[in-house]
């Protein structure tokens, strides 16, 4: 469009004006393509030190992880944001002086001019949130307080001490000459430790504590270590490695049935793993045990995980071949031109593939805890159906869980006992579903190892309760064999119980100590899948029978397979299958039911 002068206007004023509209373009054009202003997203410093510091941390709502190192030489600082937000030195306020370093951490945002506490929503929290990481050198002194933080300490500090009021706190450093006092000042102590620490002991106020030394009481100062770690009402974990190990109940409690059967299993992994949690009830129960009142571990009694072949005859082996592909669905219908076997690197001639049809050994794991109370009616009749949905020649144990477990039944045929078992389960309770499983792989399983066995579970899959915890568990499917086949029904089918909400994720370890969490999906998906099981999220309760009939073919979708072994090959010789399908995979196993005479049959190539 063009632009017309109006009549009544001189040259003059006409030019002054579309000069001026020259100009405000040329300044949007310039606003418009100039960058925004930088917003940090985190905030980095590093600073001179001397051989060692003193650090002091005040973060209130994050987290704060120091960790000292001999190879350290300066103070790093990093801060980030959990929300994304800027981080500015407004935020984070770092000072230095006479060999010590402070740090004070809290949002410009959230600090009212006239000095007042604010109290924050869980949502404020999070977005407010900032999280520090300091990395410091070796024999420095570490004082941090936070009041819902976490805090580790970890390394090789002279003196560290933490202070929160709900937040959990991590510590890990040297034993060679430590001496520390854990506090819990409004509540009883819920702690894990890779050592056995001192016992609780109260103090004046209704508070407890645990205090004692490791190492070398006359070892050197510069060799020494002092830990301090007071909490209101947190979690003190330490030497931890791995968090995810550590079980969902640190409460003190006795020994479960449950713990009681896994102790005497003599599984060393397992019996370690409840240690941690109840030292002395642990000690004080194996010393009531007769000394052959254990046995070894799956690790060391079980044959080498290599021995998998079965003697079929003069120069003839047989190994059972379970066959899923990338959804871990059992294939069917295979031949023996889909099969290549090698044994100890070798290629060997397959014989003969038949499908395997001999009875399963499988156990019903039931769910009766508080949280599917209102359901008791719907356990009975889904666990009813499924006796009605296995094989009459099938053998199924039946256990149920709440805080502790019961043997419903041991492994029968009988039907009709089954039923009339299943009747009289009631519900109420916790959740150990962890200590079910593994009571069923060390406890009811043992006497079948190298038969078919399976493992239902039929759950919402939360646990609040157990000893163990669920790495624990993957690491004992890992050596059993079983199948596992989770059935997890979620808590909007399955009522929850009167358990809080969650808790905002500023700590993440105590909201997982203290409810139920929704690591459900996940866990069940990976119980499966290591174990060659298959998942099944039930979001209707339609889908149930159609996941008990899925069940039952997944089982019995097996194959014996017969062929050409060396005649000096070992008891032990490594065997190998392959299958000749995109995406395959395949567990073997002893073949199991098939007598070796019956070698005679399988036809000459």
């Amino acid at each position: 469009m063009l632009y017309r002068v109006p009549a009544a206007e001189s040259p003059a004023r006409a030019l002054r004006l579309q000069r001026s509209i020259n100009c405000a373009l040329f300044a949007a054009l310039v606003l418009f393509c100039s960058p925004p202003p930088a917003r940090a997203q985190k905030f980095e410093r590093e600073l001179e030190a001397p051989d060692a510091v003193v650090l002091r941390v005040k973060n209130r709502t994050g987290r704060v992880t120091v960790e000292a190192a001999d190879d350290a030489k300066k103070v790093s600082i990093r801060a980030t944001s959990a929300a994304g937000l800027p981080i500015g030195e407004k935020d984070v306020r770092v000072s230095q002086g006479n060999g010590s370093v402070t740090i004070e951490v809290e949002r410009a945002s959230a600090r009212p001019s006239d000095g007042r506490k604010v109290v924050l929503s869980d949502a404020q929290i999070e977005r407010e949130r900032i999280d520090l990481t300091v990395n410091v050198p070796a024999r420095s002194r570490v004082f941090v307080e936070t009041e819902a933080g976490a805090v580790d300490l970890l390394g090789n500090v002279a003196e560290g001490q933490a202070k929160t009021d709900t937040g959990t706190i991590r510590a890990d450093v040297p034993l060679d000459s430590l001496r520390y006092s854990f506090r819990w000042t409004l509540s009883r102590p819920r702690f894990f430790s890779e050592v056995e620490l001192a016992k609780v002991k109260s103090k004046m106020g209704g508070s407890f504590e645990i205090a004692g030394r490791f190492g070398d009481k006359k070892a050197e100062k510069d060799k020494s270590v002092r830990l301090d770690l007071e909490t209101a009402r947190g979690v003190v974990l330490f030497g931890v490695k791995n968090e995810a190990e550590v079980p969902s109940d640190l409460r003190e409690r006795a020994l479960t049935d449950a713990a009681r059967a896994i102790i005497r299993s003599g599984d060393t992994e397992l019996i370690g793993a409840i240690r941690k949690v109840a030292p002395r009830l642990v000690s004080d129960y194996v010393g009531t045990l007769p000394k052959h009142g254990t046995e070894p571990t799956f690790a060391s009694s079980s044959a080498s995980p290599f021995d998998v072949r079965a003697s079929a005859g003069a120069s003839l082996a047989r190994v059972q071949a379970r066959v899923t592909d990338h959804n871990g669905r059992a294939i069917a219908g295979l031949t023996a031109k889909d099969f290549t076997v090698t044994e100890d690197g070798t290629e060997r001639a397959v014989r003969d593939v038949q499908p395997v049809t001999a009875p399963f050994n499988l156990i019903l794991v039931l769910d009766v805890s508080g949280s599917v109370e209102e359901r008791i009616d719907f356990i009975r009749k889904a666990a009813l159906a499924f006796l009605n949905t296995a094989s009459p020649q099938d053998r199924i144990a039946i256990v149920s869980f709440r805080d502790d477990v019961q043997l419903v039944s041991d492994f029968t045929t009988d039907r009709h006992l089954l039923s009339e078992r299943i009747k009289d389960i009631q519900a109420g309770g916790a959740t150990a579903l962890y200590d079910a499983l593994g009571y069923s792989l060390v406890d009811t399983l043992k006497p079948l190892k190298g038969e078919r066995t399976g493992i239902v579970v039929l759950s919402d899959g939360d646990d609040n309760r157990s000893f163990l915890s669920f790495q624990t568990v993957v690491d004992t499917v890992y050596e059993t064999g079983a199948i596992i086949y989770p059935l997890y029904i979620p808590s909007g089918l399955m009522p929850a119980s009167d358990a809080p909400g969650a808790e905002t994720t500023l700590d993440p370890t105590r909201s997982r100590f203290l409810e139920l969490t929704s690591r459900a999906d996940e866990e069940g998906r990976k119980l499966a899948e290591i174990s060659g099981g298959t998942y099944y999220p039930i979001t209707r309760l339609e889908q149930l029978q159609k996941a008990y009939d899925d069940v039952a073919a997944q089982l019995r979708t097996a194959y014996t397979i017969t062929y050409e072994s060396s005649a000096d090959a070992r008891a032990n010789s490594r065997v190998r299958v392959r299958v000749a399908r995109e995406g395959a995979s395949v567990r073997l196993s002893p073949a199991v039911g098939v007598a070796a005479s019956s070698a005679t049959t399988v036809p000459p190539r």
